[in-house]
């Protein structure tokens, strides 16, 4: 192998490039070279001057808004906004360079698919602040709402600008949609459970039955924190924090209690009163408790929410005392406090009256003793002194009685 042979590979080359670039190009010149390198340098600066300038302020000049939604409308589609010199310099070259008829025809579908490539990449980074928007004004679209119609949204303009460059090059979509069409109808007969998922989606959305971050609870399903509603499944986060794809039937077709909707918190309480309670301790234990409620920010009074403190039963044990009412705030942490703080409360009340609270208890009643039974009374044992001179003996207790133990 040697020096010829490198030539003749060389040569070889070059008159390939040049049977190409004479079927793409037709009467190319060196200016139009430098033209048209000049233009991409151009398109290169432009970009970095968008980037270097912050283009998102730009953007906010030129809407004259300060809005949050605005900015982040700006900062989506600002990637796309520093596609279009680039876009411009493929025309700007195109139009510069002597093509054949032929590679002028495909270079002319080059950019228009460039254009709905570039638009459509705007569009698809503004959709999360179009719809954020909405929200802020709108009070019937919730975070679940928002990000499932987001999803879709993005899936369907995905698909129409595909389809539409697809077209561009001549690719007919049509057929290409009634074969899946077809195939479609073959996939849902044995796909049911997915689609009533999506559909069972759908309603759990568009009714708000919950959101994320509520607190939900299906009988023999789950119950936890609602992070992520998903097309098909919704993620809730167990208090053991586990979490738990839940599959969206379950939660539409099952009674549903959602915690984080209530209006108040209740708390019922049955209060357990010894019966050697006075009626007159019983007023007062009823009128200082339900003045407690009352004279506290942490409740809520009639006609707002119901509130009771009533006596209620006699209970096998105990006088039954019933206290009913609801706290302001529905925070967990928050109405564990308030019960804590209640409870002390309730203590100094009922022990301030001079009662006490019952306990379960059982009393024996002997109406007659065996024959021959012995009765031993028992007797408190006096306390011991210890002096000097007085260390007797001490007498043993009766037989068959035990001294109960020095506490």
């Amino acid at each position: 192998m040697d020096w010829n042979h490198f030539t003749g590979i060389g040569a070889r080359l070059k008159h390939a490039l040049q049977e190409l670039g004479g079927r793409i190009f037709d009467g190319l010149t060196l200016d139009q070279v430098i033209l048209s390198a000049a233009i991409l340098i151009a398109a290169f600066a432009l970009r970095w001057i968008f980037t270097r300038t912050r283009i998102h302020r730009i953007g906010l000049w030129l809407l004259r808004a300060r809005t949050p939604a605005a900015q982040a409308l700006v900062k989506d589609v600002a990637p796309a906004v520093r596609f279009v010199p680039f876009v411009a310099a493929a025309f700007a070259i195109s139009g510069i360079l002597s093509l054949t008829p032929a590679a002028r025809g495909f270079v002319f579908d080059f950019n228009r698919a460039l254009v709905v490539f570039t638009l459509f990449w705007a569009l698809l980074g503004a959709i999360p602040s179009i719809f954020a928007g909405l929200e802020a004004r709108s009070t019937s679209l919730g975070d679940g709402m928002t990000g499932w119609i987001v999803r879709v949204a993005r899936i369907v303009t995905f698909l129409l600008g595909a389809g539409i460059i697809l077209e561009i090059w001549n690719i007919h979509v049509g057929p290409v949609l009634a074969g899946l069409g077809l195939v479609g109808a073959a996939v849902a007969l044995g796909a049911q459970d997915l689609f009533k998922n999506l559909i069972a989606g759908v309603f759990i959305i568009g009714e708000q039955r919950f959101e994320s971050g509520d607190w939900i609870r299906v009988d023999g399903v789950v119950e936890g924190t609602v992070e992520i509603i998903g097309l098909r499944a919704t993620t809730v986060r167990r208090f053991d924090l586990a979490p738990v794809m839940v599959p969206n039937s379950k939660l539409a077709d099952n009674a549903l209690i959602n915690f984080s909707k209530m209006t108040y918190r209740r708390i019922s309480w049955t209060i357990g009163l010894e019966y050697r309670t006075s009626v007159d301790q019983l007023r007062r234990i009823r009128d200082d408790i339900e003045a407690y409620i009352k004279g506290s920010d942490a409740f809520v009074s009639a006609p707002a929410a119901p509130t009771f403190v009533r006596i209620d039963s006699f209970g096998d044990s105990s006088i039954d005392l019933m206290v009913y009412c609801f706290t302001r705030t529905t925070n967990w942490g928050e109405w564990l406090q308030i019960k804590e703080t209640f409870a002390y409360a309730i203590k100094n009340i009922v022990e301030g009256a001079g009662s006490g609270f019952a306990f379960p208890s059982r009393s024996l009643y002997v109406e007659t003793m065996p024959s021959g039974a012995e009765v031993f009374p028992l007797q408190a044992r006096a306390p011991q002194t210890e002096q000097a001179g007085d260390a007797g003996p001490v007498p043993p207790p009766p037989r068959g009685l035990r001294p109960a133990p020095d506490t």
